[in-house]
């Protein structure tokens, strides 16, 4: 039984984009008093909301009518009592029918800080395949029984999924992609009670799809009421892990097996098996012995000696590197699709083992600037005339620069301006081995590295204070952050959707100093190394 205002429910569908059609859905049961608050908080966001009366009251029915009768609400009625699972997916279903891609769940007893709202729906549209969940923050009103119960059932979760990848498995603030998540409710008999927020997570993760999680803020409001029955929920809970468990135990290969596709594959897709992990996560390959190695072959025999040797280690390297290989075939499979339809002239002998050879030259040419093998006779600068004015007025400068090239080559410009100390921002996380090589081999280098996990207030004071110094400041604007992955913008490149950081720019300005672009690309038409 259902009824809604149908002429303004349709036109609110037709204002959405045709491949992302998204609705809210709010399960109740006896939260008539919370459930307008929630409607009111989501109508700036102009999608369809659909409300499902999970057998409630009479008090609660007649206040579920009176925000059907005030506001544009789709109102669904299960005369008798489900269980939040049983709403849940009577919800996803009823979306189904009426068209919709995704389905935002929101509880409806206004637990959910809805500011994390705007960041669950970009994430949803960006990762159309993916499942995203909120991963709860929470403060001093959330009963310790429920945090230490959360833990266990975190930990029956990572078993029966073999995998660390689904970070919180209770939090009813998420969305779903609604075709993918029918197919599973069609294939599996999922717990309709409070059983069911873990179980359809396990079972879509079985299926292939991607789940990714943001941060929210829960709060348990004084007085709120509580569903959660103690015994009988625990029992359900229980009663579900040892069924998932023993399901587990036939998939465990295919599970076993997704973690190594995982690392060959870089988009995730929800059919597909794929891990939506920052790039961050995945491990540096090789040993700061392996490169010491290659530096000792440079220093000793030279540059063509290192030559005949990095084919080699790079071969090496690309036949046992499956992620780095096929991350590579797939990029240059944009690339070449790409450059067709705009009828874009590329070499013929592009090929992902050339591409990694390319890298292994970059390593080089960045090993060697750090150590100062690169003088300003390696050098040509473009729009050098800008500077000059900067120097004479002892102005602080913001240099954004990028991993594409050689930003290592700043060590060279700075012999040039001798008088200027530049400020090379490190972020160890993102290469530990490679930066320990780089101390290593020049501890006493002009450039003054600071080094951070991430970019916080007191970092942004401290460079402010460099700034005003007539200090140079070079931070890289093209990685998104480890901790913040959400804060970034989305783009196309390539005919792909691609994260940008936010960072970098937010910080040039909050620094109110001239910022400057900054790249060094390889002249390959020079006998020696010119940039």
């Amino acid at each position: 039984m259902s009824n809604s205002k149908e002429r303004g429910y349709t036109t609110r569908i037709g204002e959405q984009s045709s491949d992302y059609l998204p609705c809210f859905l709010i399960p109740c049961f006896n939260h008539g008093s919370t459930v307008d608050g929630v409607v009111r908080s989501l109508e700036p966001y102009g999608f369809p909301i659909i409300l499902i009366d999970d057998g409630s009251n009479q008090a609660t029915k007649n206040q579920l009518n009176a925000v059907v009768t005030t506001h544009d609400v789709h109102l669904i009625t299960l005369e008798q009592n489900q269980g939040k699972g049983g709403a849940v997916m009577a919800g996803i279903r009823h979306a189904n029918t009426l068209g919709f891609t995704h389905a935002i769940q929101i509880d409806s007893d206004g637990q959910h800080d809805l500011e994390s709202l705007p960041v669950l729906i970009e994430t949803s549209q960006n990762q159309p395949h993916s499942l995203i969940s909120g991963k709860p923050v929470y403060d001093s009103s959330v009963p310790k029984s429920r945090l230490y119960g959360r833990y266990i059932t975190h930990f029956w979760v990572w078993v029966e999924t073999l995998s660390l990848s689904i970070k919180d498995s209770m939090c009813g603030f998420r969305a779903y992609p609604v075709e993918a998540t029918v197919n599973v409710l069609n294939r599996y008999n999922i717990g309709t009670r409070m059983d069911f927020d873990i179980e359809i997570l396990v079972r879509m993760y079985w299926e292939g799809c991607d789940i990714q999680f943001i941060d929210t803020r829960v709060v348990y409001p004084e007085g709120g009421i509580s569903h959660f029955d103690a015994l009988w929920d625990n029992v359900k809970i229980s009663k579900m892990h040892t069924k998932l468990f023993f399901g587990m135990l036939p998939r465990s290969p295919k599970l076993i097996a997704r973690h190594f596709h995982n690392r060959s594959v870089s988009a995730p897709h929800c059919d597909a098996g794929t891990s939506g992990s920052h790039w961050s996560t995945h491990k540096e390959r090789g040993t700061i012995i392996g490169i010491k190695t290659l530096l000792w072959i440079y220093r000793l025999l030279g540059r063509r000696a290192f030559n005949l040797v990095l084919p080699l280690v790079i071969g090496y390297y690309h036949l046992t590197n499956a992620r780095a290989r096929n991350a590579s075939q797939q990029y240059l499979a944009y690339l070449k699709h790409y450059a067709e339809q705009r009828h874009i002239p590329l070499p013929d002998d592009l090929t992902s083992q050339k591409h990694l050879l390319s890298f292994g030259h970059t390593m080089l040419d960045k090993l060697a600037a750090w150590q100062g093998d690169f003088s300003l006779d390696n050098l040509t600068i473009h729009g050098q005339e800008v500077f000059q004015p900067l120097i004479d007025n002892k102005q602080g400068v913001l240099l954004l620069g990028s991993h594409l090239g050689n930003i290592e080559l700043c060590r060279a410009l700075s012999q040039r301006y001798s008088h200027i100390k530049i400020n090379a921002l490190v972020f160890t996380e993102h290469a530990e081995q490679f930066n320990s090589v780089m101390r290593a081999i020049n501890p006493k280098s002009d450039l003054n590295l600071i080094q951070v996990s991430q970019v916080g207030p007191d970092t942004a004071i401290m460079l402010q204070q460099k700034i005003e110094q007539g200090e140079w400041v070079v931070i890289v604007g093209d990685r998104t952050s480890t901790s913040k992955e959400h804060r970034c913008v989305w783009a196309n490149f390539l005919d792909k959707p691609a994260p940008f950081p936010q960072g970098p720019f937010l910080l040039a300005s909050v620094l109110k100093a001239p910022v400057y672009l900054i790249f060094g690309f390889r002249d390959s038409s020079h006998k020696h190394p010119h940039f």
